[in-house]
């Protein structure tokens, strides 16, 4: 029931064996070659990402410097705004305190001369108070 047939077996080793080449030739080594290559470009890619991080570093360093930098600048130039408006403050408050030094100045002129006024009026009314004050005595 069971026959070996030689011609059959051998022609099944033949076409066995010449599929195994093609598949060699034609899947696996085009396969290979291409799992060799994906593996080199991930090793090429984490390669340049380890060299990527350290780019990174480098730009975030610079930045964080042109950060403080600014920072920096910033600082300076609010001290010398809050400098010159201080300055400015201070002549404005020089010249008002000039100003009013001048008014007040200008009103103790005016009060002197005033009081000088009433001086020489009431002087010049002293004979009449002391006519007053005899006549009031007179009276009593």
């Amino acid at each position: 029931m069971l026959d070996i047939s030689p011609i059959l077996l051998g022609s099944t080793i033949v076409v066995f064996l010449a599929l195994i080449a093609l598949l060699n030739s034609w899947l696996y080594n085009p396969l290979f070659s291409y799992m060799e290559k994906r593996d080199a470009d991930i090793a090429r890619d984490l390669s340049e990402v380890g060299n990527n991080d350290a780019e990174i570093a480098a730009l975030e360093a610079k930045a964080q410097k042109i950060v403080n930098d600014a920072k920096l600048e910033a600082a300076a130039l609010r001290e010398k705004v809050i400098a010159d408006a201080k300055e400015l403050a201070e002549g404005k408050v020089e010249a008002k305190r000039a100003e009013l030094a001048k008014a007040y100045d200008e009103f103790e002129a005016s009060l002197g001369l005033q009081r000088e006024q009433l001086r020489n009026a009431l002087l010049s009314q002293l004979p009449l108070f002391k006519e007053a004050v005899k006549a009031k005595f007179a009276q009593i």
